[in-house]
């Protein structure tokens, strides 16, 4: 099925989405991506497909499709019942342009969410998206436990206020040395060169 992908056979991929075997589908849904003939209707099947892999694979897909809009897929993915699902529906939230609700959703994932590692891809979600509504969810990740801090602090850098600097402030004097130096690299930004 993978072969299908690289020779641009779109009908041979698609024929995989239907197959017995998890992978199969999991990999026709990369076959089609790399064909250029992946449609949101196939990331929404897949998203609902029985299997978590396949899931997966259709939330990873959902953050690389350009030319369609498959925010809705991910989003939806948001509230998987599998953990490494939500992580990878955040990520793909994160790479296309933010709409309001989907940065609502992925605050209430950052803040809410019981397993640390979906916490953690909503909060670095919500800095890729730099959105301001996502803002105080990001804030609340810098007081997570310390999984959680290492990206809250780094997904503070597009924003600016009072409460940033006090979130930033008190992250230099974290004690997990990457969260320090998240920190100061935002607080100390790098000298220009010739400077």
């Amino acid at each position: 099925m993978a072969t299908a992908g690289h020779i641009g056979d779109a009908d041979a991929a698609r024929s995989g989405l239907d197959a017995d075997d998890p992978v199969t589908r999991s990999l026709s849904l990369g076959a089609l991506a790399r064909c250029g003939s992946l449609r949101v209707d196939d990331l929404a099947t897949a998203a609902a497909d029985a299997d978590p892999s396949v899931r997966r694979r259709a939330a990873e897909e959902a953050g690389r499709l350009r030319g369609a809009d498959p925010r809705p897929v991910a989003a939806g993915l948001l509230v998987d019942p599998d953990d490494t699902v939500v992580e990878m529906a955040a990520w793909a939230l994160g790479e296309h342009p933010p709409r309001p609700e989907d940065v609502d959703t992925l605050s209430a994932v950052a803040t809410g969410h019981e397993e640390s590692l979906c916490r953690e891809a909503a909060v670095a979600a919500l800095g890729a998206l730099g959105h301001r509504r996502g803002l105080a969810a990001i804030l609340a990740g810098t007081e997570d436990r310390v999984t959680v801090r290492r990206r809250a602090v780094p997904a503070l850098a597009p924003f600016d206020g009072p409460d940033v600097e006090r979130a930033l402030l008190a992250a230099l004097d974290d004690r997990d040395w990457q969260v320090r130096q998240a920190a100061e690299d935002l607080v100390r930004p790098a000298p220009r060169e010739g400077g």
